[in-house]
């Protein structure tokens, strides 16, 4: 009683005309930040940072939390139209939602992702209000050690769950961690595979990455297989591309378990929505009916990535407010702007600040529904944008693919390693090797590095840390199936056709 008490009072403070305000601007610019490759949810929260700090700290972090759950929404549009993420965490939504728009149901595949992002975020936000404190402390039972132990797990899921040859698959995977060992070291600060270039100092660029093997290598296959999409086009419209009953009933428990899921990796520190997504889409594929078929084009695909990563954006929200601890890098954006503030994320906040924590919680669910209606009414404009023909949308997306690779340092370097970077995932899809292991892997890397060195550090190098936690341990366990799943499998069947000619 006391909780929907408080949440109440927060309502109260929220639903002033300037908190409202904030909200909408927040979730809408969210939206736009995030479907610009490029951008995402870090930098716009970076960039818009110094323009809150003359506002009341309740508004200046509304906005901010609109900003960040709007991005998550407006990530998905790029890489849905145009095979470009404009986030990491849309990098999963690609897989099935490109897929979709290619069979020309682009519409579909767009509300997919924003009402599995609203539940997603709500169920996110429900979690943060009845149990922030509680989940807080679960994400502190993971430490160094557990969450290497988690990232291992999802480096070695990646292969085998994402594409049709787990050879294939695991060979992207190890390319992707090599990528992401280029640069200065995260442990000794020494230079690693730079190959003395300047450029390479600062390790490979994943907005370069990204945009070159998503939406260059796009390029690159509609200028040689002639893709003729107008036929598609013409045929779409608002109507068709509305989910029937059946479509809803598909979606709505694939968000809900995804939800769920998303929220708990996203309280976990370092974790993130990137981890939140892809973790939901396996879970998926592994429990879903459609399985199978996912990264061929189906909605259940893109609505488990979409609540996935809303929910984990919600979900870092607890230990930011609860412990100080920042559960990804736009939560560590925030936390800046709370100190600058004057606010003392902690267990204390709760009963030192209670107007501005419950009227930060009350806000982000009417910025969620803000930012759900918001994206449904650009769905009609960006189902017109589909019949722009092939001819014209070609020298588009180049031209978006360069200026966005630019953007991130003002380096011609970022745009010619995207251009190559294109061009090698280009043959990558001809030869069947999956591009999605290998930008996940490249993501995930840094966290392993860095959790794995800290678990080292405590431990003085003992390996036995890793057995000693019970949660760590389990995790390795698993992993170690994934290996072994094979051997057994095969082993299995040997001895029942054996059994059988026996007979």
């Amino acid at each position: 009683m006391d909780i929907l008490q408080s949440l109440m009072s927060g309502f109260a403070t929220s639903l002033t005309f300037s908190n409202i305000l904030a909200a909408l601007v927040g979730a809408g610019l969210g939206i736009v930040i995030g479907a610009i490759p490029g951008l995402g949810s870090v930098t716009g929260v970076a960039l818009l940072l110094p323009l809150t700090f003359q506002m009341d700290p309740i508004t200046g972090i509304i906005m901010l939390g609109a900003v960040y759950y709007g991005c998550m929404y407006g990530g998905s549009y790029s890489a849905i139209m145009l095979n470009i993420p404009g986030d990491a965490p849309a990098v999963v939504t690609a897989l099935d939602g490109y897929p979709l728009s290619k069979k020309g149901q682009a519409g579909k595949a767009l509300f997919t992702a924003n009402i599995s992002s609203f539940i997603g975020g709500t169920i996110g936000i429900v979690m943060l209000t009845f149990m922030g404190a509680a989940l807080a402390k679960v994400g502190l039972m993971f430490g160094p050690a557990e969450v290497a132990a988690l990232v291992i797990l999802a480096l070695c899921s990646i292969g085998w769950l994402l594409g049709d040859s787990p050879k294939k698959g695991l060979i992207s995977t190890f390319i992707g961690i090599m990528l992401s060992m280029i640069g200065i070291g995260l442990a000794f600060g020494q230079p690693r595979f730079t190959f003395d270039s300047m450029y390479l100092l600062n390790g490979v660029s994943f907005i370069p990455l990204v945009i070159g093997m998503f939406g260059f290598s796009q390029v690159l296959e509609m200028m040689v297989n002639r893709v003729d999409a107008a036929g598609l086009m013409t045929k779409l419209s608002l109507r068709e591309s509305l989910l029937d009953r059946s479509e809803l009933r598909r979606i709505i428990p694939v968000s809900l378990r995804s939800g769920v899921l998303g929220n708990l990796v996203g309280i976990l520190p370092g974790a993130g929505a990137t981890t939140g997504s892809f973790l939901a889409y396996v879970l998926e594929k592994k429990v879903g009916r459609y399985g199978a078929e996912m990264g061929t084009g189906r909605i259940e695909g893109v609505a488990a990535s979409e609540a996935g990563n809303n929910a984990a954006a919600a979900g870092s929200f607890a230990p930011l407010l609860s412990l100080g601890i920042p559960g990804s890098g736009t939560a560590a954006v925030l936390l800046g702007g709370l100190m600058m503030w004057g606010v003392q994320p902690g267990p204390m906040l709760f009963q030192n600040s209670p107007d501005f924590v419950w009227g930060l919680i009350s806000s982000m669910y009417l910025g969620n529904v803000m930012a759900v209606l918001a994206a449904l009414a650009i769905i009609p404009f960006l189902v017109k944008l589909l019949r722009v023909p092939p001819a014209f949308m070609i020298p588009v997306i180049a031209v978006v693919c360069v200026v966005g690779s630019y953007s991130v340092n003002n380096s011609m370097f970022d745009v010619w390693f995207m251009l190559g970077a294109g061009v090698i995932a280009f043959f990558m899809n001809v030869a069947k090797y999956p591009v999605a292991p290998l930008l996940l892997a490249f993501v995930l890397t840094p966290r392993l590095e860095t959790s794995l060195r800290q678990a080292l550090d405590i431990s003085r190098g003992d390996l036995s840390i890793f057995l000693g936690s019970p949660i760590a341990a389990t995790l390795l366990s698993i992993t170690l199936l994934f290996f072994l799943y094979p051997l057994i499998a095969k082993l299995v069947r040997t001895l029942v056709k054996k059994r059988q000619t026996a007979k």
